[in-house]
């Protein structure tokens, strides 16, 4: 009686055991959209950076309360950290770094110092010895300079509370140089003291902060795929239209998206996954070398529809039509309805590997050459028995393949950046694409052209450019050059993830010097 009673008891606190942690997560999961909710409106009522985190990735303390913390808010511009519950009283105690200010009365720039979560493996700017190594909110960093000083050594800086801006002073914009300029063109004084969110507002609004700065001073870094890149390039244009030429940015990329092959074609690799401090990610793109970049308009005259305009799409990558885009229109069907699932690289590829090896076996483009025509600067061109038609502009294709260069072993004619030329391949289907991702198998070259024209005489055929797919009916497409766009182009290390052979990377390093000095 007595073995059942202890039976029955170590049955109820194991089961205990594995149902309170899960009602508890239940409960967290329950109440963390209510927490958001709240959150929510003092973050966009703030004047700090705030994103909330469900775990900070390094030993964490509150900048109100001192104590550890595993989960929170961040302001992601001064770098202050709290708990839930200290949140609002952070938010009204602890001011933010001001992008917008007065000088001080002897024009001086003083330190704007954070106490504690500095950053790992810091050292202090007096003494030399690592800072934050104590298990406790302690020692300062400067959000400007990023100059770090442990709490006792903080009165024996050699130059008082003056802040030189660190290392990177050359691109950071004095919060006096801003109020000055503002003042004086008369603007709304709150219009530029926060940083952009380009998830509420578009990027042409950002971009005019480039008219208070002096003329081709300005750098852009895009954080993002290509898609996110040809966004603000498409603001840029606006800039031109608006007369602002003298203030155009020169736009350089962090590749965050799937394929990145304009991030590959300027030197700057396939993706980014942090295994380069962004420390050096700054002082690459300080050292880059300025290229033009063509841009073209791609006109799509649907048939039938005489009365309406045309549909026009800027293009700086690629436009296709073919097994490829079928793949991309495929892929962002599914990842419309289930987004979440689309968040990593490695998923993203191994999608398109499925729906490729799908076509493989459906063909559903095949007989384009009796479907399609094609015009290389007014003249016809006879079509072999084809599946798809590329139009190149940049170097990369299909996430770090040399499209127009094939395997190699075939002399063809050299790629530009800024020669204001096409390159126009055929593929035979999805498996010869894969084939020559792999080099194994070269492209069918078309040639090269500043003008192209394809009209689609029957049928819908899957279209994307720059990776934006749809489907589309008859219609005649006209691709012509647009404008050209100042890049910044990094040629210090390999730009592939696979070895390139000698040739290949002697001939990108060819065309970054050609092309800056056209």
């Amino acid at each position: 009686m007595e073995d059942s009673r202890d039976d029955l008891t170590l049955l109820l606190w194991t089961s205990l055991a594995i149902l309170l942690p899960v009602l508890i997560t239940l409960w967290c999961s329950f109440q963390r959209p209510k927490r958001k909710v709240q959150l929510k409106d003092l973050f966009r009522r703030s004047k700090h950076g705030w994103h909330y985190t469900d775990l900070f990735n390094k030993p964490t303390y509150c900048c109100v309360c001192t104590q550890p913390i595993l989960q929170g808010a961040f302001c992601e511009c001064c770098g202050i950290c709290s708990d839930e519950v200290c949140v609002r009283k952070a938010d009204h105690t602890l001011p933010c770094k001001e992008i917008m200010a007065p000088a001080q009365a002897d024009g001086s720039f003083l330190h704007r110092w954070v106490r504690g979560n500095v950053p790992l493996a810091s050292y202090c700017t007096v003494c030399k010895q690592q800072c934050g190594t104590q298990p406790k909110l302690c020692d300062y960093r400067c959000v400007w300079c990023q100059a770090t000083v442990h709490d006792d050594c903080k009165a024996g800086l050699s130059g008082g509370e003056q802040c030189d801006l660190g290392e990177f002073c050359s691109i950071i914009i004095p919060p006096h140089y801003l109020y000055q300029v503002n003042k004086l063109r008369r603007r709304h004084p709150d219009e530029y003291c926060k940083v952009f969110d380009l998830s509420e507002i578009q990027p042409a609004k950002a971009l005019q902060l480039c008219t208070l700065l002096p003329p081709g001073s300005v750098r852009v870094l895009v954080c993002g795929g290509d898609g996110t890149v040809g966004w603000v390039l498409d603001a840029i244009d606006t800039m031109k239209l608006k007369g602002q030429d003298q203030f155009i940015p020169r736009v350089t990329i962090l590749p965050l998206g799937t394929g990145n092959d304009l991030s590959n074609s300027l030197g700057w690799g396939s993706g980014y996954a942090g295994e380069i401090p962004v420390e050096q990610v700054i002082r690459n793109v300080l050292d880059a070398e300025l290229v033009k970049m063509d841009r073209w308009k791609v006109q799509v005259a649907s048939k039938g529809t005489y009365f309406r305009k045309p549909k026009v799409l800027s293009m700086n990558n690629y436009f296709s039509v073919g097994p490829d885009a079928l793949m991309a229109l495929n892929f962002h069907a599914h990842r419309e309805k289930t987004p979440s699932v689309f968040s990593s690289r490695i998923i993203n590829k191994a999608v398109y590997f499925l729906y490729g090896t799908k076509d493989c076996l459906v063909q559903e483009c095949k007989d384009l050459d009796k479907r399609i025509e094609l015009e290389l600067d007014g003249e016809r061109v006879a079509l072999p028995s084809l599946e798809g038609i590329i139009v190149c502009n940049i170097g990369y294709w299909g996430g770090g393949c040399r499209l127009w260069e094939g395997m190699g072993d075939e002399p063809c004619p050299p790629t530009r950046l800024d020669d204001g030329l096409l390159e126009v391949v055929g593929v035979f289907g999805s498996f010869h694409c894969a084939q020559i991702q792999v080099k194994l198998a070269n492209p069918v070259r078309l040639g090269q052209a500043h003008t192209v024209r394809l009209v689609l005489k029957s049928s819908r055929m899957p279209m994307q450019v720059d990776g934006e797919p749809w489907a589309q009916g008859p219609c005649t497409i006209t691709i012509t050059h647009k404008t050209q766009a100042l890049m910044l182009y990094h040629s210090a290390e390999q730009t592939d993830d696979d070895d390139e052979d000698s040739s290949a990377s002697e001939g990108e390093g060819h065309l970054a010097n050609r092309t800056k000095n056209g």
